[in-house]
């Protein structure tokens, strides 16, 4: 039966970049997330949609539906005064914020003297990637998950609001 929009789906991955292993949740927390809302990358979700609990498969994922094309333009040189405080090192990945606000990610590629280059490329871009999956579970989203776009399981337990945080957070 295949996977539908809205249903919630848990699953174990190993992705590779050749014969190099670079990501994996195997023997760890599965991931899950929502089918159909864009929440991993589209190659991968294409290639499970057919697959039922308990299948394992590989999908090879080609560069376009997983991270994209890399982009030799997608570079930028700035002040190196902007990374005061940090140890910079040629490959090192960084996290800033980008003009919309989102967690921007980059990789360091050249260290000037007065200036850093910068690539904003994900690192796994211009890559096909072969993922090793097993799909753990498959169910229909609580009406809440629908209507959030957040799997029960991934919701963010409240550090304040029900641990006796009184007044100071806002929870009364």
């Amino acid at each position: 039966m295949a996977i539908e929009a809205n249903q919630i789906v848990s699953l174990e991955y190993e992705v590779r970049d050749g014969d190099k292993l670079v990501d994996g949740n195997v023997g760890g927390a599965p991931l899950v997330f929502m089918f159909g809302k864009g929440q991993i990358i589209p190659g991968l979700e294409n290639g499970i949609k057919d697959m039922a609990i308990g299948e394992k498969g590989d999908v090879l994922v080609k560069a376009a539906d997983a991270y994209g094309e890399y982009n030799a333009e997608a570079k930028q040189e700035v002040p190196k005064e902007q990374f005061a405080g940090i140890e910079l090192e040629v490959g090192m990945t960084l996290y800033g914020q980008g003009e919309d606000g989102g967690t921007v990610q980059v990789v360091v590629n050249e260290i000037g003297t007065d200036s850093v280059i910068i690539d904003f490329n994900h690192p796994l871009a211009g890559k096909d990637l072969m993922f090793s999956v097993t799909i753990n579970n498959v169910r229909d989203a609580s009406a809440e998950e629908a209507m959030t776009g957040i799997p029960a399981e991934n919701k963010q337990e409240d550090d304040c609001c029900g641990t006796g945080g009184g007044s100071g957070c806002g929870c009364n």
